[in-house]
């Protein structure tokens, strides 16, 4: 009981670690949108790129300590680190700690104007490279749970589990082709073009709105599979 308990804690806390991610992510378009219409946008761009490291450390967080308590039954074939995505998490956390030190930097005035895109091509790379990370979350809990239907015949969430299937396979798309325009803005504003602020409060933006969908989509993923004793 007090296993179920534990465990029921944990994925409570992981599922509040994806609703903070979504709220990092409304914070950040808050603060863009601020830039974009002309409220201190080197100021906007330096808190925001602070504010999504931020972010994006919590769900790097969240997401391997929801991959920690992915169980399978003993005798089992589990995941190589591969499937697990261990790397590209491990590059969030730390893609996410650099972003918060370059975005400070930034704020106290230490070449904004190359910190900045540098960190948006970061978060970009780190987006990219992490893709998957919710899809095969879903995919190693679907596993999971499956094999815990057949030895001990619980039933199933049929309805949650199609939606989180779907958010998760549909995230991913969405979340590499946003990292991937974050690195193209990101190098066009670290190459000298005239509207760099505007190029990284872009970035920015489409980085914010994808952690609002890839934080909802964690936490619909684990909600999905919670435990109902």
């Amino acid at each position: 009981m007090s296993i179920t308990r534990d465990i029921a804690s944990h994925e409570n806390a992981v599922a509040y670690g994806g609703l903070i991610d979504a709220i990092g992510g409304v914070a950040t378009i808050v603060l863009v949108i601020c830039g974009l219409v002309g409220i201190s946008p080197a100021m906007m761009v330096a808190i925001a790129t602070i504010v999504f490291g931020v972010a994006l450390l919590i769900q790097g967080g969240a997401m391997l300590s929801d991959y920690a308590q992915v169980v399978f039954p003993g005798g089992v074939r589990t995941a190589t680190p591969e499937q697990m995505g261990g790397n590209s998490l491990a590059l969030v956390f730390l893609v996410g700690a650099g972003g918060i030190v370059l975005g400070v930097l930034s704020l106290l005035g230490i070449k904004p104007d190359v910190l900045s895109p540098i960190a948006v091509i970061g978060f970009g790379t780190a987006l990219l490279l992490s893709s998957n990370a919710v899809w095969r979350l879903y995919v190693l809990r679907r596993a999971s749970a499956s094999m815990e239907v057949a030895s001990v015949g619980q039933s199933q969430h049929f309805g949650a589990e199609m939606l989180a299937s779907e958010m998760a396979s549909g995230s991913a798309g969405i979340q590499a082709l946003a990292g991937l325009a974050a690195i193209v803005l990101g190098i066009l504003a670290l190459a000298g073009h005239t509207a760099d602020l505007t190029l990284n409060l872009v970035a920015l933006l489409a980085l914010g709105a994808t952690l609002v969908l890839t934080g909802s989509t964690l936490s619909a993923t684990v909600l999905s599979f919670m435990r109902t004793t």
